[in-house]
């Protein structure tokens, strides 16, 4: 079942690569990061981190997806700390929200990416 923006985070999400409402796109799986209530709702936008099959690729801090079927994804997939805004009009729909593990895993990620040092909860 789709559910209309804003998106909550940890919510996968289909977008138009390249980020534009042109015609000639590809539509790819990314993570909304972004509050819903704090971010998403007042700009219009949501802060998303790419979703990538990375067959031939690493890039510092990816966390391999390990429910893919939570995150309504059908092959390998790794969550990549390349991040964006993207306005919520651009977003093609829901495809399935990380598992609790994989969240957490996406979470410590973001700390070391970000430098926030240790986690506060």
């Amino acid at each position: 079942m789709a559910c209309e923006p804003p998106y909550e985070g940890m919510t996968v999400v289909r977008v138009p690569f390249p980020f534009t409402d042109r015609e000639a796109t590809k539509v790819r799986p990314a993570l909304v990061l972004s509050s819903a209530l704090v971010f998403g709702t007042p700009a219009g936008h949501s802060v998303l981190a790419m979703i990538t099959s990375a067959k031939h690729s690493a890039w510092p801090l990816d966390v391999p997806i390990q429910d893919l079927a939570a995150a309504g994804l059908a092959m390998p997939c790794v969550v990549r700390m390349k991040l964006f805004t993207l306005d919520h009009t651009l977003i093609r729909g829901r495809l399935g929200r990380l598992g609790a593990d994989d969240a957490a895993v996406v979470r410590e990620a973001l700390i070391q990416l970000l430098d926030l040092g240790e986690s506060v909860a």
